[in-house]
Order: structure tokens, then C-alpha cells, then sequence
């Protein structure tokens, strides 16, 4: 069943329907102005002057190649709104990697040059989590930082390069192999392994460490490890696709 097919909550008020309309296709990530008027179903001029309308009040705005996005008025709250989202998916494959590895398994989400936690494995054994979910940290250096910022647009990757403890080189080496590797400052003494999660449109949506004690953890993950993680990760790019507004079930 296609976005424009779908049953949507209606208030009555036509017009801010149609805008909802807009701004729940365009949560799923970037848009073409194509693609609004085919998932919302809507003629290209109405899509079109409530794109321009919502621009100027902050609620649209437009990335470098053109594509509607959240604009900075709803970008703190669909942000919150989406770490819960993607929280829920998380949690059985984070679940499952921890028990395959032994070692803690975090997702990660980059904003405003910060790091923030939005889901972590849950230790059977009751161990309080070294890094409670929620918590946030300056995205200035460690593997999960690479990883956040190595695939971001030139814009985002230069002003997060000014503040950051690692290099244009670095990342370009983490861009090339699709992981990072180093020391994690929670808990003292560990490393970990981080991989990006693609939300399935070219944007990555997320990082997932994999965090453990140095003795465990090689300066390259063994072919063990890293199927997991990349299994993993697999099944955290399969979750968002679902959450997409134009998910259609094969």
C-alpha cells in the first residue's frame, strides 16, 4: 500500500491536513517535490504552494541537492520523536548482538556536533549500563564520532572537522573499510568497533558501537565479530525502511 493510499489522521481543517500530509512523508527523509505530490496523492500546484508556505515558517527547508527536509522548527522534536521510533527497532538487534558477542552494543545519533545515545543493550545480568541510554557526549573524537560525521555533506563534515580530534585523512580511511576502530572514553579502558546504519535513501542514520574490553577487541574485528555487527546493522537498516512513510511490504 503506497503513502497516498494510506488511512492518515484527518482534523478536519483541510488545508493543515494536507500540510501534515507533507511533513509525515517528509520524516522518512529527503523529498523530492516528485515525490511529495506522488506519495501524497495531492495536484503538483497544491503540493507546491504548501511546500513554499511551510518553508518560510520554518517547517520545510531544503538540503544542498534541492530535496524537501524538516526544517529547524520541527528538527528538535522529529529528531526526539525518531530516536524513540528507532529505539523500539533497536532494541531486539542490539539484544541479539550483545548476547552473540558478550560485549555492550549502543546506537548512536549525531546532532549539533554531539553524540546522544538512543538505544543500548540491556545486560541480563542486571549490570547498571556504562552509558545510559539518553546520554550525550561532544561527537569530537572516538570511532562513533568518525563514523557520525565520515558520510555527512561537505558543509556538516567541515564545520564538525574544525572541533574534532581526528583528520580529513581519517576519515576518509573509515569512509573506505565502512568501520572505525579506537578507544572509548565510558567505560575507562575500553575500545569499540563502529559501523554506520543507513536509513536506506544515502543518509546515515545512525552509528552502532560494539564496546568491550581491549583485550577483546583487535585493531581489526575478527570475521566472528564482524558478521555480527554487520548483521546487525543489517537488521537496523531493514527497521528503518519499514518506518519509512513509502515502505511497501514485498
Amino acid at each position: 500500500m503506497s503513502t497516498a493510499t494510506q488511512p492518515r489522521r484527518t482534523s478536519g481543517v483541510g488545508v493543515l491536513d494536507k500540510a501534515a500530509t507533507l511533513l509525515d512523508i517528509v520524516e522518512g527523509g529527503p523529498a523530492s517535490l516528485g515525490d511529495l505530490v506522488t506519495f501524497s496523492g495531492l495536484p503538483r500546484p497544491t503540493v507546491h504552494r504548501l511546500a513554499i508556505a511551510l518553508e518560510r515558517h520554518g517547517l520545510l527547508t531544503r538540503d544542498r541537492h534541492g530535496r524537501w527536509v524538516l526544517g529547524p522548527r520541527l528538527d528538535a522534536t522529529a529528531i526526539g520523536v525518531h530516536h524513540d521510533r528507532l529505539a523500539m527497532a533497536a532494541g531486539p538487534v542490539l539484544a541479539e548482538l550483545h548476547t552473540m558477542t558478550g560485549l555492550d552494543a549502543r546506537l548512536y545519533r549525531r546532532r549539533d556536533g554531539l553524540q546522544i545515545c538512543v538505544a543500548a543493550s540491556v545486560d541480563p545480568s542486571g549490570r547498571p549500563a556504562a552509558v545510559p541510554v539518553g546520554s550525550i557526549r561532544p561527537a569530537s573524537a572516538g570511532p562513533i564520532a568518525q563514523v557520525l560525521l565520515a558520510w555527512a555533506e561537505p558543509d556538516e563534515l567541515y564545520q564538525g572537522l574544525t572541533s574534532a580530534r581526528f583528520t580529513a585523512a581519517q576519515l576518509t580511511v573509515v569512509r573506505r573499510r565502512g568501520w572505525a576502530y579506537g578507544p572509548d572514553a565510558v567505560p575507562p579502558g575500553s575500545v569499540s568497533y563502529a559501523v554506520p546504519v543507513c536509513a536506506g535513501d544515502g543518509r546515515i542514520a545512525a552509528a552502532l558501537a560494539l564496546t568491550g574490553p581491549a583485550a577483546r577487541m583487535p585493531e581489526a574485528p575478527t570475521r566472528r565479530l564482524g558478521g555480527a555487527m554487520f548483521d546487525a546493522v543489517a537488521g537496523l537498516t531493514d527497521a528503518l525502511l519499514r518506518l519509512r512513510p513509502d515502505f511497501q511490504p514485498v
